[in-house]
């Protein structure tokens, strides 16, 4: 059994002892929520309903309404409030697109003021901007172009920005029933080398436990996650597992403000007094996450602190590891890691001390070309102790937006099928006569494959649902380049976005798309913790013709594939989408009964691999034998990451961060280095490398000496392009730069 909470105030766990933390760096929630309201005010019952009987579209918990199945009380966040507005906001006025020079100017957050798109446009070469069209002319134009190219020279992209399950599978059959393989999602820029390997080594490709596991454990880890900033309703676990007496440890190159303290603003002793958080920080080099743990088994090994048991009768591989870390020596650990050897002994030490620990981790750990070895890493550090698989234990790799879990589930991925299956002889035909239709059997583009295919004119046509690659991927001007050279640009959504105003090629399409909340039948969505949740169609005003994505998808399809397999792409409804879903994804089994708002179930139960079955060739669960790569850095320079904060996803909410206090154009550095370079706070400083150059202001921040810290997307032009990881293929979001004073 877990510790439970305790109930009464605990003074020793609190942040200040100023009421209400009086003078504090951090989010204003309440503010927050009157702004929500004052941005809604002419929707208000509209989005009460939404907030009441909705699944949240923010980050990927999970509530439901405004509660979840891990607490008590009240879950709601900024992120969610700030989404509010774009699910009721009104139309836009559609004229204003008759002419995009106005409006290139513009930043995204202004675009998206403008209102929801309300109708299908079209925009050809040389025109000054967009017509409207009927939806049969936009169709029937995307149709007639599918049909003169070929498979390997058109893709789809799906974003995760509220996209629901049924959506997500109808539009990957879809796609496959066309001839292709190419449809991706936004997993793929995100937790790719997390599920990539968790398949190798345990056999599972999600996280395997529960948030309810967070509270009572002995031990929380978190490596290169920032969860008050990306996922702001967890606070409320992170509190209730302090109250249970749980330690808890950032692994990061910054020293975050949100996880060292954070105002909990709906339980009254953190709303008035904070709550301390982690106990202890481990700074390290950017990319030196690897040696880190590397570092920190070797002592366990060592020392003898390994659960020799588990290991010998549940794991293969060890043996591997082990001769693998005695020819790594301390000192090319440290110099990788940024962390002495007594640092790494410290951790150590934890997990000796610890009965149970709980992993989490998110993009400062994939978004790396070494990104599946640090994703392998952690699960080595995890079975070395047996910490997977029972209570208390896990590995979490944490979603930062809600839907994205479901994506690559459903088969909304270029290189595998629903389910998470591989693309080989055998799936393609099995699945082929689930469908009555040929399922390609080659992989398809990943999505930065498809900007590369389009920048060397071998893309024909990209459908893009959702979504912005000029703000997401690295090398904004080789994006956009390429995005200038595709024939037909196809983009759903909701509102207007930069990447919607590139120049045409040929032709631009704009089709307007519902929210999950207009949606008729409701949806579903999947948390990060295997929740299948159900969301009901909320009645309230809906915006000119935007339509069901889904329901699209099957339209364009008809159009496009042989009269023999028409038949094969009709749904009666959205129910019928979930029916076809628990056939095709078997542990999906339940996602048919879903009606309710409130109804859900969590696949594979509390905890995958549970009693250490795993679901492996062998059984068993595989150690790996990893090595950080020799990552010098010349003198003048500086390591550089990417960090978000106060957006969702590309899309920035706000100019200064709540959390941090830190400007849009910030550079995070260390105090030492400041003086170093004898700069001061506020100087204008530029970065630069062979990919590009960035501008921005020195704000001094507990990061680690030689590492610096810019936002994202701002700094992509930083960001080299071909780095990615190898499986994966998340591109590599860090740099080294050279810096100098800009005057």
């Amino acid at each position: 059994m877990l510790r439970q909470p305790k109930k009464r105030w605990t003074p020793s766990l609190w942040a200040s002892w100023k009421p209400f933390g009086l003078g504090e760096q951090y989010p204003n929630n309440y503010w927050e929520v009157f702004r929500a309201m004052w941005h809604s005010r002419d929707q208000l019952p509209y989005a009460w309903r939404i907030l009441n009987q909705g699944v949240c579209d923010g980050c990927a918990l999970g509530t439901t309404g405004m509660k979840d199945w891990t607490q008590p009380g009240i879950h709601v966040c900024n992120v969610r409030l700030r989404l509010l507005q774009m699910n009721t906001m009104p139309a836009m006025d559609w004229h204003l697109l008759e002419n995009v020079a106005q409006l290139q100017s513009k930043s995204g957050a202004e675009l998206r003021e403008l209102g929801r798109l309300p109708y299908p446009m079209l925009r050809r070469k040389g025109e000054a901007g967009f017509r409207r069209v009927t939806w049969e002319e936009a169709l029937t134009a995307i149709a007639q172009r599918i049909q003169a190219t070929t498979p390997d020279r058109w893709g789809v992209y799906v974003t995760s920005r509220g996209t629901v399950n049924e959506t997500y599978y109808a539009i990957q059959k879809a796609v496959r029933a066309m001839g292709t393989n190419s449809v991706d999602n936004a997993a793929r820029i995100c937790h790719s080398p997390s599920t990539a390997a968790l398949k190798t080594t345990i056999g599972a490709g999600a996280t395997t436990c529960s948030y309810k596991d967070w509270i009572g454990t002995d031990l929380l880890v978190f490596i290169g996650s920032n969860v008050a900033n990306n996922q702001p309703v967890t606070v409320k676990y992170l509190h209730a597992a302090k109250k249970a007496g749980t330690q808890m440890v950032a692994i990061n190159t910054y020293r975050e403000p949100g996880m060292e303290r954070y105002w909990v603003p709906s339980i009254p002793e953190s709303a008035l007094f904070g709550t301390k958080f982690c106990d202890r920080f481990y700074l390290i080099n950017i990319g030196g996450d690897l040696a880190f743990l590397n570092g920190t088994i070797k002592h366990l090994i060592e020392n003898n602190w390994c659960d020799r048991e588990f290991i010998q009768q549940y794991t293969n591989g060890f043996s591997d590891l082990q001769a693998s870390l005695q020819n790594q020596s301390w000192e090319s650990l440290e110099q990788a890691s940024g962390v002495s050897r007594q640092e790494m002994l410290a951790f150590a030490e934890q997990i000796r001390d610890a009965k149970k620990a709980v992993f989490v981790w998110s993009m400062g750990i994939t978004q790396h070309e070494c990104g599946e070895d640090n994703v392998k890493a952690i699960i080595n550090l995890a079975l070395t102790k047996g910490f997977v698989g029972r209570a208390g234990c896990g590995l979490m790799p944490i979603r930062g937006h809600s839907g994205v879990q479901g994506g690559a589930e459903m088969g909304c991925y270029s290189t595998a099928l629903p389910g998470g299956k591989p693309i080989t002889p055998e799936t393609v035909d099995t699945l082929s006569q689930q469908w009555g239709f040929p399922v390609p059997s080659q992989p398809g583009l990943i999505a930065p494959e498809m900007i590369d295919a389009a920048h060397a004119g071998n893309l024909d046509v990209l459908l893009s649902v959702g979504g912005n690659f000029l703000d997401v991927m690295p090398d904004p001007a080789y994006v956009e380049t390429a995005l200038s050279r595709i024939p037909l640009r196809v983009h759903w959504d909701i509102i207007c976005s930069q990447q919607m105003l590139v120049e045409p090629a040929d032709t631009v399409v704009l089709l307007p798309a519902t929210t999950r909340y207009e949606i008729p039948g409701g949806v579903t969505e999947t948390s990060t913790e295997r929740r299948v949740i159900f969301s009901p169609e909320i009645p309230g005003p809906r915006i000119g013709e935007a339509r069901p994505e889904w329901q699209v998808f099957m339209d364009l399809a008809q159009r496009v594939v042989s009269p023999d397999y028409q038949a094969a792409l009709q749904f009666a409804d959205i129910a019928a989408i979930r029916a076809e879903i628990a056939q095709v994804v078997p542990f999906y089994a339940g996602i048919q009964h879903l009606q309710e708002a409130g109804d859900q179930f969590q696949y594979g139960g509390n905890h995958l691999c549970f009693g250490w079955q795993f679901d492996t060739p062998d059984r068993k669960a595989h150690f790996s034998a990893l090595h950080p790569s020799d990552r010098p850095l010349p003198e003048g320079h500086f390591w550089v990451t990417t960090r978000r904060g106060k957006q969702f996803n590309s899309m920035v909410q706000e100019h200064k961060d709540a959390i941090t206090g830190a400007w849009r154009e910030a550079i995070l550095m260390n105090p030492i280095d400041i003086a170093a370079w004898n700069l001061q706070p506020g100087d204008r400083i530029r970065l630069s490398n062979d990919c590009g150059s960035y501008v921005g202001n020195v704000y001094p921040a507990q990061v680690k000496p030689r590492n610096l810290q810019i936002h994202w997307p701002e700094g992509n032009s930083l960001l080299d392009r071909s780095k990615r990881s190898p499986i994966g293929g998340v591109p590599d979001y860090n740099a080294i730069v050279h810096l100098e004073k800009f005057n």
